[in-house]
């Protein structure tokens, strides 16, 4: 109106924001403490253990914990700064819900502070990739692991020339370690882990950018698997490989999915059929204990208290390590069973800890909800698809012959929640862009 003044408001001040290099870096530190480790090329000379009271625990307990309760920290700082109280949501339901059935193995456990620690830590680890994730985005927390696992991969090469402890040692305990490659990891089956997991992500890398450094890089992986002589990651990445590459030829329409269910079915029933002609062999395999470097006397032993304890389990993390009486003590005669740190399968292992109930949940949270997020057709992130569900191959085979499901900060255990992680991240933005979908 003529003559009135106009109120003019003063501009929004908006809050000032930490920004995306902060939730990076925060993310990119968690990662640095899970595949450099707080004790790069620790020593395993048994002598020097015995005389410091050092171990596969890194820097000691307390540092170790601080470390990853500052990088949690620093992730939710970030987290909540972008998107509220919605960070809380970061975790996915079923993994939060393991994890509860974990920490409620404390009440029946014999060691119930051992089982309330290891929980405590393996929530801040699942807590931390997920936040990272949800915080810095799928596609670029992929882009931040394939840095990280790269320069891991230049380091290793370089200290087997320069790091006398980048290589098993004469001396050590496992006599027939001698040789073999383990750069700056404890030991070899966890840098032949990692080494593999690398080869993969750099592998479908290549094949989307057709770089040179990249297909080096796979390479460099692979060369570093075998020199390891880690049989159980050598056999498995080929058939993780091909899983990831009939995955991007084949999940683009439901047609060629459902041909390749129908070939898959066929697959089995012939396995199945040459297994029920050759059952003698491959009972005789399995009844040896000396079969497979031994697994199969761990896992008799494991068999036997499954059947003694089948729904509750031992308590989370108690398999070893624990101060108290190993579960398998009373289940096999020979020592150096009782003395292993973990039960080369992480299915079985999980039911003697967690018993019948905590290994359902584990199914629930670490293949059922990821593989029915990889079935969905999803072209637009197909080629990322196809590099996750090739680590999903390899992890769900390899945690049949080695335990990495639910291991702490174990690098394997790590890059298969950042895989979960992203396929949950690249789940909901569909499901966003559709209105439907799997959570």
């Amino acid at each position: 109106m003529r003559g009135e003044a106009i109120a003019i408001a003063p501009p929004l001040v908006s809050r000032p924001r930490i920004g995306i290099p902060f939730a990076e870096g925060a993310f990119l530190l968690v990662l640095l403490l899970v595949f450099v480790t707080l004790q790069p090329f620790a020593t395993r000379d048994p002598a020097v253990l015995a005389a410091t009271g050092a171990g596969l625990g890194g820097a000691g307990d307390v540092v170790r914990q601080l470390a990853y309760l500052g990088a949690l920290a620093l992730v939710s700082v970030a987290a909540l700064d972008k998107h509220g109280l919605r960070a809380m949501f970061s975790m996915s339901p079923s993994l939060a819900l393991l994890l509860v059935w974990c920490g409620m193995s404390a009440l029946w456990a014999t060691a119930p502070d051992v089982v309330l620690r290891r929980v405590a830590l393996e929530f801040v680890i699942i807590a931390s990739v997920a936040i990272g994730v949800s915080t810095v985005g799928g596609e670029r927390s992929l882009a931040l692991t394939r840095a990280v696992l790269a320069t891991v991969l230049v380091i290793n090469w370089i200290s087997i020339l320069t790091v006398q402890n980048a290589v098993h040692l004469p001396g050590e305990t496992e006599t027939q370690l001698v040789g073999d490659w383990r750069g700056l990891y404890y030991h070899k089956n966890i840098a032949g882990a990692v080494s593999a997991i690398t080869a993969i992500l750099f592998f479908f890398r290549a094949m989307d950018t057709r770089r040179f450094a990249h297909w080096a890089l796979f390479v460099a992986a692979v060369g570093f698997t075998i020199m390891t002589r880690s049989r159980s990651s050598l056999g498995i990445l080929p058939f993780a490989l091909a899983a990831g590459c009939i995955y991007r030829a084949t999940w683009r329409r439901g047609i060629d999915r459902a041909i390749l269910c129908v070939f898959l079915l066929l697959g089995i029933l012939a396995a199945a059929a040459w297994a029920g002609v050759d059952a003698g062999a491959i009972s005789h395999a399995f009844e040896d204990p000396n079969q497979l470097t031994g697994r199969t006397a761990i896992w008799q032993a494991e068999l036997a208290f499954i059947h003694d304890h089948p729904l509750l389990g031992y308590g989370f993390g108690t398999f070893s390590d624990s101060g108290a009486v190993p579960p398998l003590h009373n289940y096999v005669a020979d020592v150096w069973v009782q003395n292993e740190s973990h039960g080369h399968n992480a299915y079985l292992q999980l039911l003697v800890t967690v018993g019948g109930v905590g290994f359902l949940l584990a199914l629930i949270a670490l293949v059922a909800v990821p593989a029915r997020v990889l079935w969905r057709l999803d072209p637009r992130n197909l080629a990322t698809k196809s590099a996750l569900a090739s680590v999903f191959v390899f992890m769900v085979l390899h945690n049949f012959l080695e335990s990495d499901f639910m291991e702490g900060d174990g690098p394997a255990w790590v890059a298969f929640l950042v895989t979960l992680a992203v396929l949950r991240q690249l789940n909901s933005a569909s499901r966003a862009l559709t209105g439907s979908g799997t959570r």
